[in-house]
């Protein structure tokens, strides 16, 4: 437990021509010492040295008390926020609150966490469950490696560089044995932080500045149409694989991602241009809304489960699990399907992307827009993986130059 001690004095040795002397503020904290001045002036016949404040009851004098009694409580402010957080403070730290000089001294663990309580408030309005417990993973990760690299459990905001940035990339993929772009996602978390602590003003500078955090393209992985149909027609004795299996059908027929599909209620179902079921519904990553015809591999799934007595009881269109579960369950359908690929609800979104739309010649703006893509750069990626496409095109062609 710290020790804190604040005494307010007179500095007389410093008298202006007035013979007023300089009030400082001494602040002891487990025996050491930090003084500063705290902008003010006054007459040592005004001054109570056993109260340490002014003496008598004029206007110019209750001011400066007033003054003097918001420097001590912003002091203790955050003297107990560093006692609550658990951190490292020094009377010096103190001293350039104060002082107006806590830039550089603002701690990176404590903005963090106020920049988390802020995400916290406007989860599922602004920010997704998923995106929320990611920063809390970001923040364990700095944590683990500040105490790893320096032995402590937070850094004064002012002393981050490129090479604390560096070592953070490099404690990522080493310790953790992450995949390039995870490790870029964790970095991007930290960025949004640090530039959080410009925008309230803790920081002049970005350490982040010249650091690339680009992602690396990656392939996209899909289900072909066969390792589908597998999957499509393989009879289930077990319910519970029985129910994946068709909510994962959805998905590859839809390209709806699981956290999107989790909140689907029959509002999400209306009659299109076209006379036919559409799929209406704002992606909660992008903020878009998507509209799209049923396939009837969809419908079918749907009709399916008009009549459960879970989806009527919580008003959806699937009894759903937590997507750990859902994955989890997928694994065993792969294996049960032969399938050697690591089928998730994910690639059930890619498939829906690759060997539904675009292998199919439906137009890459169409299947964008279907996905909820805010850039049209995102879908193109699968449009690179599509290998048979490229072979239909190619062949078309070649009759062309015959």
């Amino acid at each position: 437990m710290y020790d804190l001690n604040v005494l307010f004095y007179l500095k007389k040795t410093k008298k202006n021509k007035a013979g007023e002397s300089p009030i400082y503020l001494r602040i002891t904290l487990n025996g050491r010492r930090a003084e500063v001045s705290i902008r003010r002036r006054i007459k040592p016949i005004s001054w109570d040295a056993r109260s340490q404040r002014p003496k008598g009851k004029s206007e110019k004098m209750r001011l400066l008390n007033n003054y003097m009694d918001e420097l001590e409580n912003k002091l203790n402010r955050y003297y107990n926020l560093a006692i609550q957080e658990n951190q490292n403070i020094t009377a010096n730290y103190l001293k350039n609150i104060l002082s107006g000089n806590d830039k550089n001294t603002k701690m990176l663990i404590l903005v963090f966490k106020e920049y988390l309580k802020l995400l916290e408030r406007e989860k599922g309005r602004k920010y997704t469950p998923k995106t929320v417990a990611r920063y809390e993973h970001g923040l364990n990760h700095l944590k683990k490696d500040l105490k790893m690299e320096y032995g402590q459990e937070d850094i004064e905001l002012g002393k981050l560089n490129i090479q604390f940035i560096r070592k953070f990339d490099v404690y990522l993929q080493i310790e953790n044995d992450y995949h390039p772009n995870t490790v870029i996602k964790y970095l991007k978390i930290l960025k949004s932080v640090i530039n959080a602590a410009i925008s309230f003003g803790y920081m002049d500078r970005n350490p982040f500045q010249g650091y690339s955090t680009t992602y690396r393209a990656s392939h996209r992985k899909y289900l072909s149409k066969y390792e589908l149909n597998a999957i499509e027609t393989k009879i289930l004795t077990n319910e519970r694989l029985e129910r994946v299996r068709d909510v994962f059908i959805f998905i590859c027929y839809t390209g709806i991602s699981y956290s999107d599909l989790i909140n689907l209620t029959t509002n999400n179902i209306a009659k299109g241009i076209d006379g036919k079921n559409w799929l209406n519904y704002e992606r909660q990553k992008t903020k878009i809304w998507t509209k799209m015809p049923l396939l009837p591999p969809a419908q079918r799934i749907i009709d399916k489960y008009k009549k459960n007595p879970e989806c009527i009881a919580d008003n959806k269109l699937f009894p759903v699990i937590s997507n750990q579960k859902f994955n989890e369950y997928l694994k065993e359908i792969a294996i049960i399907c032969e399938i050697d690929k690591p089928v998730t609800a994910h690639i059930g979104r890619h498939t829906f992307a690759t060997t539904i739309t675009l292998s199919n010649g439906v137009p890459i703006e169409t299947v964008q827009k279907m996905l909820a893509h805010s850039n049209l750069a995102t879908t193109q990626i699968y449009s690179k993986v599509v290998d048979t496409k490229i072979s239909e095109d190619m062949e078309r062609l070649s009759k062309r130059i015959i």
